[in-house]
């Protein structure tokens, strides 16, 4: 990924917490010669290996882990805020006009190597700890467990399990770090008045930026 030195967020930590905090990754492997992507939901386990690793599952019936033996290079990239950044919110555009459109956002991609796993006590590990994770924030949440475990088990059947060995981590956060203080700080302006939650975030993001 093409990082500016201004964009760069090197902070392990931070892109740990991010990836924690936006499991949905699209995950991209080499399999079989192609490039596939896919879109799953995915837990951080740090237990293992200098940088951990991620667990999840595809479906039985989706063809790409039957073409991860030995092992498939893979991309994982996690999207966090983002947002259009017009540049009427820009002092600048009144005062001499040179100003141009852009779009803010925060991403983290893992670089690692997935194989496929099988293992039926793996796999209900895995769903037992993603659902734990996503649910953790529920009155009550639900477990797997509640389910029945007939029920369970032929559910398990229908999936093979995902694990990327993470190699290597790398972010970007381009929260208008590059331009002029007085736009930046219009930006805030303008992105508090969007009622969505993504602007709402990267209005927080850009304003931390400022006090940076």
């Amino acid at each position: 990924m093409y990082i500016p030195k201004y964009h760069a967020f090197t902070d392990e930590p931070a892109l740990l917490t991010h990836i924690a905090n936006h499991p949905l990754g699209t995950w991209v492997c080499l399999a079989d010669g192609n490039l596939v992507a896919n879109h799953i939901p995915l837990l951080l386990d740090g237990a293992h290996g200098p940088h951990g690793r991620l667990i999840g599952h595809v479906s039985r019936a989706n063809p790409v882990w039957r073409q991860l033996s030995g092992g498939a290079p893979s991309v994982v990239t996690f999207m966090g805020p983002q947002a259009y950044i017009t540049p009427a919110w820009y002092p600048g555009k009144s005062e001499h006009g040179k100003v141009v459109p852009t779009w803010n956002y925060v991403t983290v991609h893992v670089h690692g190597t997935a194989r496929a796993v099988e293992d039926a006590d793996w796999m209900l590990d895995m769903l037992t700890r993603l659902t734990d994770a996503q649910e953790a924030p529920n009155p009550a949440p639900w477990k797997v467990s509640d389910a029945p475990s007939d029920y369970v088990q032929r559910m398990l059947r229908a999936i093979v399990g995902i694990e990327i060995t993470i190699d290597r981590l790398e972010g970007r956060l381009k929260v208008s770090q590059d331009e002029d203080t007085a736009d930046r700080h219009g930006t805030v302006q303008g992105l508090q008045q969007i009622p969505d939650t993504q602007a709402q975030a990267m209005a927080a993001l850009v304003h931390k930026a400022l006090g940076a």
